[in-house]
């Protein structure tokens, strides 16, 4: 019998990317004052459609992989889950860099590492579908890092692995009640310490002004805002300032603008899988409805993120 605590934390995390990545999507690419400017400041969704991007897509095809194979998925099996469900596909809708090289990559037969070596390997691709990996290793952030790693290696490297590393170790320890700050310090500690995902993390962490935040790891004269240790240090100052309340990170993760619904799903995941299920307001969980398959198609349409996070627990957890 799996702790019912445990399930609404399970639920409470996949609710939360999803919800905060459909959030986020509106504001994608626009920066703190534009949103301002637009909305005055985010309090409720943006729009009337309630629609999941990629983030929550790939969170759903890498989690399935999950409940096939468990702790004995293979790079060979994640490259034919992408052969197979992901290579047909005439169009990704709203994929992103890494995603798109990677799968460029393996139509031309390259294999991993090679396929994750693209001119995009630091995106945050990785980072925004992590949590999946902490729901199914939930207490064990080892093994939750053990299976991003390995099933990233098919569509990143180095930045964009260590910044998924980091949500997936942290969702992990969150899973069994740890501290944010302690889940934190320990995901940090997995990773190369003279990393650019650990310098951001811990240069945010000491910070609380959002404007601050943002100048200390944004790079202002790249032209994309999907950098993954920019945009997972701006998640994890969004959660780090409010823990404990759901509404409040994710609206304001979502006010930091740049690669928005990719920020505030990795903040919702976290918080979520901190609060649970009934932390996150009903009206929200109301409005997310299954997935619809915008970017992945047949693969992963009809799927329900808190369903998911439920199996992926009940199978992790054998």
């Amino acid at each position: 019998m799996v702790d019912p605590s445990a399930v609404s934390r399970a639920r409470g995390c996949l609710l939360g990317l999803g919800i905060g990545d459909a959030l986020g999507a509106p504001a994608e690419n626009l920066s703190r004052r534009e949103i301002q400017q637009r909305w005055g400041g985010v309090s409720d969704f943006l729009t009337d459609q309630v629609i999941g991007t990629d983030d929550s897509e790939y969170a759903a095809f890498i989690g399935d992989l999950l409940l096939q194979h468990g702790r004995d998925l293979t790079v060979a099996d994640v490259v034919a889950a992408y052969a197979e469900r992901v290579l047909p596909l005439e169009v990704q809708r709203g994929a992103g860099f890494s995603e798109l090289g990677a799968v460029e990559n393996l139509r031309r037969g390259w294999r991993p590492p090679g396929s994750g070596a693209h001119l995009h390997p630091w995106s945050d691709g990785v980072a925004m579908r992590a949590a999946v990996h902490g729901v199914f290793a939930a207490g064990d952030p080892e093994e939750a890092a053990r299976l991003v790693s390995l099933e990233s290696s098919v569509s990143a490297s180095g930045e964009g692995v260590y910044a998924g590393v980091l949500v997936a170790a942290t969702v992990a320890a969150l899973l069994t009640g740890a501290d944010l700050d302690v889940a934190l310090d320990h995901a940090q500690s997995l990773l190369p310490q003279e990393s650019w995902t650990v310098a951001s993390v811990t240069r945010v962490r000491a910070i609380d002004d959002p404007d601050a935040a943002l100048e200390a790891v944004v790079s202002p004269r790249f032209p994309w805002t999907d950098l993954a240790p920019e945009a997972v240090a701006l998640a994890v100052w969004a959660a780090l300032r409010h823990p404990d309340d759901y509404r409040v990170c994710v609206t304001g993760a979502v006010e930091l603008g740049r690669d928005a619904d990719t920020i505030a799903a990795i903040a919702g995941a976290m918080v979520g899988a901190r609060v649970g299920e009934e932390g996150i307001p009903a009206t929200w969980r109301d409005r997310l409805g299954p997935l619809t398959g915008r970017c992945l198609g047949e693969t992963v349409r009809g799927v329900r993120l808190e369903e998911l996070a439920e199996q992926l627990l009940a199978v992790g957890g054998r």
